[in-house]
């Protein structure tokens, strides 16, 4: 067993939002296990792993981001690192979301992350080891069809990290993002279940990344977990691809 002083996360403490399943849970799981204490900030908490904080917040709701931020702060000691997580899927054509649902869409995706990381900034200046990781996606490289409003939401999640990055970096507080791709999470579930062939379906996603599979919540996490390590100081404005080789392989079937 490693001890307590080796683990590269021992006295820090960590946000996860999106923390109650897939790949939140999957990131808290990993942190705990190098030493974090964490907080599990989502709508429905009660599937975040055993022994985090686990808070009720809509992350569309300022004031209650907020106060989710400053109670997981009171009760971990401070927070270090923020995982910005959250998130929903969107699918079809530029057509296909009227405005309410684009406005939804990039609510919960995009400005949740400008409003965690706000009410969470005051707190990461006074830390040494500040890190933010955004969750980016594929989509946000890649054209992918029936994904607009997605990868529009994912896109400026990568822009976000790299303008934050830029604007914190003299400060010590790092910013980078995992681009995961396909990912084996509850959404892609319900997302199959509803294909008309879902066996079908599945095989097309697993067959789209180089690897053969989706990427498992593990694989994201373990990502989260680099990004954010006080062991790599040097690492900011990184965007890092967890997608088999989607973005930058071209292989012959």
């Amino acid at each position: 067993m490693t001890a307590a002083s080796e683990l590269e996360f021992a006295g820090l403490t960590a946000i996860v939002t999106g923390g109650g399943a897939g790949i939140g849970a999957a990131t808290i799981r990993a942190l705990q296990a190098r030493g974090a204490a964490t907080a599990a900030l989502d709508l429905d908490p009660s599937g975040a792993p055993e022994g985090a904080l686990r808070i009720q917040v809509d992350v569309t709701d300022t004031a209650a981001v907020r106060a989710a931020v400053d109670r997981a702060a009171e009760e971990l000691g401070g927070i270090d690192i923020v995982i910005n997580n959250a998130g929903i899927g969107a699918q079809g054509e530029v057509d296909a979301n009227d405005d309410a649902e684009w406005a939804r869409v990039l609510d919960v995706n995009v400005v949740s992350v400008a409003r965690v990381t706000t009410a969470a900034l005051p707190h990461l200046r006074r830390s040494e080891a500040a890190a933010v990781v955004n969750t980016a996606s594929i989509a946000s490289v890649l054209g992918l069809p029936d994904r607009v409003l997605y990868s529009a939401s994912k896109g400026a999640v990568q822009s976000m990290t790299l303008a934050m990055a830029a604007d914190w970096v003299a400060d010590g507080i790092r910013v980078n993002a995992v681009v995961p791709g396909t990912a084996n999470t509850p959404w892609i579930g319900r997302l199959l279940e509803k294909a008309d062939d879902p066996e079908a379906e599945r095989a097309a996603l697993d067959a789209r990344q180089p690897h053969g599979r989706l990427v498992e919540p593990e694989e994201v996490a373990e990502a989260h977990c680099y990004l954010a390590s006080p062991r790599n100081r040097s690492t900011t404005g990184v965007l890092l691809p967890i997608d088999g080789g989607m973005t930058n392989l071209r292989t012959r079937s």
